[in-house]
């Protein structure tokens, strides 16, 4: 068995040795080197894993040692300094620039609901408009004219007021002879008395009565609450009026046209486009606009 075993190696070798067989076996000896571990030792075990590394070692706390509580958390620092806000008069009894500027920022703002209730600007404007309505004119003048008019018939009206109030309020307070509060009341003065003077006693009544409160003795009692609205509804009424009395006349024109173009047969022709020319000769003829500018001054007179 051993001598077969050993023909058959030598041939083998043998046709290893014609093929090229040593060029080969070197050739896959180079190309794939075995590593030196597996040489040296290719039945080591494996290994051991690295240890960890150690960190610092924990405080040693002896027995019977008190315990230490963590300390409480600091509140917060508040900054420094406090800030503090001062409306009263400078060192020579004049308000400071800042103070001025803030007041004429404050009218400024108020001002649009001032000239609209304290004043004649609502009167004017409805009588105004009750006029356009009247000649037949949806349009003409426009809104803006009609308001810039009842805007400077206004201030024409108001002077004298706004003048009271600028000598007994304002320029006392800007000069320094007179505290917020003292020009305040010295300077609504004047705006109390226009506004009870062209208020009906009836509107203070009803207000009063609505608001649930006991009926002044005079008329320093009534209170700017009760008064304004009283004086915009009195303003009002006294507009409807007028606006009543122009009206008239226009609705005679509209009455005489309609019949005529009636009686002519005319009955598709619109009455409003034939009466509009005759109301607008009318209302020039009689010099429309100097009664109504007239009527509206004189009753604040």
């Amino acid at each position: 068995m051993t001598h077969r075993a050993g023909m058959v190696l030598l041939g083998l070798a043998t046709a290893l040795g014609l093929w090229g067989g040593p060029s080969l076996l070197s050739g896959v000896a180079a190309a794939a080197p075995l590593p030196a571990a597996y040489t040296a030792a290719p039945f080591a075990p494996f290994a051991e894993p690295a240890a960890p590394v150690a960190g610092p070692a924990a405080p040693r706390v002896e027995p019977g040692a008190p315990r230490v509580e963590p300390a409480a958390p600091t509140p917060p620092v508040p900054p420094g300094g406090q800030v503090t806000v001062n409306v009263n008069n400078g060192p020579n009894g004049k308000p400071s620039t800042a103070i001025t500027l803030l007041i004429a920022l404050t009218v400024l703002s108020i001002a649009p609901s001032v000239l609209l209730l304290c004043t004649s600007f609502t009167k004017v404007y409805v009588v105004l408009s009750i006029v356009r309505n009247a000649l037949g004119l949806q349009t003409v003048p426009p809104n803006q004219v009609i308001a810039g008019l009842a805007l400077f018939l206004s201030m024409f009206i108001m002077t004298p007021v706004f003048s009271q109030v600028n000598e007994q309020g304002v320029q006392p307070y800007l000069k320094g002879t007179k505290t917020q509060a003292q020009a305040f009341d010295d300077g609504v003065k004047p705006m109390r008395e226009f506004m009870l003077k062209h208020t009906r006693k009836d509107e203070i009544a009803l207000l009063n009565r609505v608001a649930d409160k006991p009926r002044p003795k005079n008329r320093d009692d009534v209170s700017l609450p009760v008064l304004i609205p009283a004086f915009v509804l009195s303003e009002l009424r006294a507009a409807f009026i007028i606006g009543f009395v122009i009206f008239l006349p226009f609705i005679v024109v509209d009455m005489v046209v309609s019949a005529s173009l009636m009686s002519l047969g005319m009955m598709m022709l619109p009455p409003v486009m034939v009466s509009l020319p005759f109301k607008l000769l009318l209302f020039v003829m009689s010099n429309g606009w100097t009664l109504v500018v007239t009527a509206l001054v004189a009753s604040y007179r």
